[in-house]
């Protein structure tokens, strides 16, 4: 991409975008700088953990701590993030502009990195310049680039990463990082974006924020005096000693690396609208639901597959609960029950080993114990709630965790918006629990979660009353090692992508919140994840 300058003036023969209102959308000093005898925030950090992975706007909420949720036959992300770089002085607005595009580009998962999470962990003698004002925080050997590059290259890959909280007040990592997932759209932002090679590599678009020297000071002052505790003189001294030096050495002659120059900040919803049109060219192509698979179509169901044997008992369960005339109370009491046989057959997978004991009678028994860690149970919101009841009958003391995965109602592809996990989950055998399976995208993305947080793909069991042979020819082209097991799989999937025969939304009619004790095709339904 040419040298975008987006001030007005036609330069190289490159593209020129900008709306000619001179000083429009700029702050004014009184506005900017903090009242006198406003209180200061004794701390403050960049990214807070009890802050929401989430922006919200006037009409949609889109959120930041996502990830993609289609990957190829293999399991991996069919296509890499889309990275934009912010660069720009301090407190020249990046952040600001970062929300902007974020909330023009109307796309669901999205990721905010700052460059500020990674500062380096202060020796005690760089804590004692930093409380005097006199460590120099705006010079590249301040910042960790080796986490820094790692981490980004992680998430351009869709993969979770942990990053640092950054303490401004006590110039150091908090002891809790913050777990992020990758995204369709990454936005990196920092003063040193645009410093490392390596970090210049993973960023598809660059853009610099071009804003006044006076008022990226005014903003400075009240930022740091209001958020960061700071007083006024050490914050001029800083800005003086350390920030200005820096931005003529290393910010500024930056300029010239980037796509895109934006003057003005958040202000300048022109330069804002042409990055969006761009990010949204390279967003174009979309995964089609059924491609993943329809090649497996045609091939015999997976060996592993295990289906739980359909004896009378079994058939007459799947009668009741499918019938649409069953009232609730029957639904829940005969659902259980089937619930409890399939986790008593999945438990016959878990790997076991030889051993001897005692009997009262003073005699050996040659048997079978559990041969691993331990057994930890994952239910994927809500119907996959429904089943830990079964699992916990049966295994004592197993660990519960839970993912909250929901289909987008205008895009029909699993999002993910709740997650937690056991800690130490890695070692663990796990069984994935959901009611019913049909296109096997979100049981897929639950994989992909679980994988993750590196738990071995030969020690996830997905266990479901019920699937549809694409969801069980998904994960299983997807996932080769996963066991799947139900109860019965159904041929196909209506134009709804609900099992056919089927048995109705699973979570409606055991919650109660399809409005009646029956179940009807022709009722409206919530949307479940596939």
């Amino acid at each position: 991409m040419s040298l975008l300058d987006c001030t007005g003036a036609r330069i190289s023969g490159c593209w020129s975008l900008r709306s000619d209102h001179s000083g429009s959308g700029e702050d004014s000093l009184d506005r900017l700088l903090p009242p006198t005898g406003a209180p200061r925030r004794k701390s403050a950090t960049s990214l807070s953990k009890s802050e929401p992975p989430l922006l919200r706007t006037g009409t949609r909420t889109i959120y930041t701590a996502g990830r993609p949720p289609w990957y190829d036959e293999h399991g991996a992300q069919s296509k890499e993030a889309f990275v934009i770089g912010l660069c720009g002085g301090s407190a020249s607005g990046k952040t600001t502009v970062a929300n902007k595009i974020i909330e023009a580009l109307d796309v669901p998962w999205v990721v905010l990195l700052s460059m500020d999470s990674f500062y380096k962990v202060l020796s005690p003698e760089e804590q004692a310049l930093a409380a005097t004002n006199d460590y120099n925080f705006d010079h590249p050997a301040a910042f960790d680039f080796e986490l820094l590059v790692a981490t980004l290259r992680k998430l351009k890959q869709g993969k979770s990463v942990k990053i640092p909280v950054y303490d401004f007040t006590t110039h150091g990592r908090q002891k809790d990082w913050k777990n992020v997932y990758g995204a369709s759209v990454i936005i990196f932002e920092g003063i040193m974006s645009f410093a490392d090679k390596e970090l210049l590599q993973l960023l598809d678009m660059k853009i610099f924020v071009d804003t006044d020297s006076d008022i990226r000071l005014v903003r400075r002052l009240r930022r740091d005096i209001t958020e960061r505790g700071r007083d006024i003189e050490g914050v001029i001294k800083q800005y003086n000693k350390f920030v200005k030096p820096a931005f003529e050495q290393y910010i500024e002659p930056a300029m010239r690396l980037a796509d895109i120059v934006v003057p003005r900040g958040g202000g300048n919803m022109v330069a804002i609208d042409l990055i969006v049109q761009h990010v949204h060219s390279q967003l174009e192509e979309k995964k089609d639901l059924a491609l993943l698979a329809s090649a497996q179509q045609t091939q015999p169901l997976p060996q592993t597959l295990s289906v739980l044997e359909s004896t009378p008992q079994v058939r007459g369960l799947h009668t009741i609960i499918r019938n649409k005339e069953t009232c609730r109370d029957e639904f829940i009491f005969y659902s259980k029950r089937l619930m409890r046989l399939l986790i008593e057959h999945a438990l016959t997978f878990l790997p076991s080993q030889p051993c001897v004991v005692q009997t009262p009678q003073g005699h050996e028994y040659k048997g079978r114990s559990y041969k691993g860690k331990g057994i930890t149970g994952v239910s994927i919101l809500r119907a996959g709630e429904t089943m830990e009841p079964a699992l916990r009958a049966v295994c004592k003391d197993v660990r519960i965790g839970k993912i909250l995965i929901q289909t987008n109602l205008d895009s029909g592809e699993p999002e993910l918006h709740y997650l937690r996990l056991p800690k130490d989950i890695s070692e663990d055998h796990v069984i994935l629990m959901d009611s019913t399976v049909s296109t096997g995208a979100a049981a897929m993305m639950a994989i992909r979660v679980l994988l993750d947080h590196e738990v071995q793909e030969d020690k996830i069991m997905l266990v479901s009353l019920l699937m549809a042979e694409l969801g069980v020819h998904s994960v299983a082209y997807a996932f080769p090692k996963v066991k799947i097991i139900t109860t019965a799989v159904d041929k196909s999937l209506d134009d709804y992508l609900h099992v056919i025969p089927g048995i109705g939304d699973f979570g409606d009619r055991y919650f109660g919140t399809d409005g009646c004790n029956s179940w009807s095709d022709e009722e409206d339904q919530e949307q479940p994840s596939y």
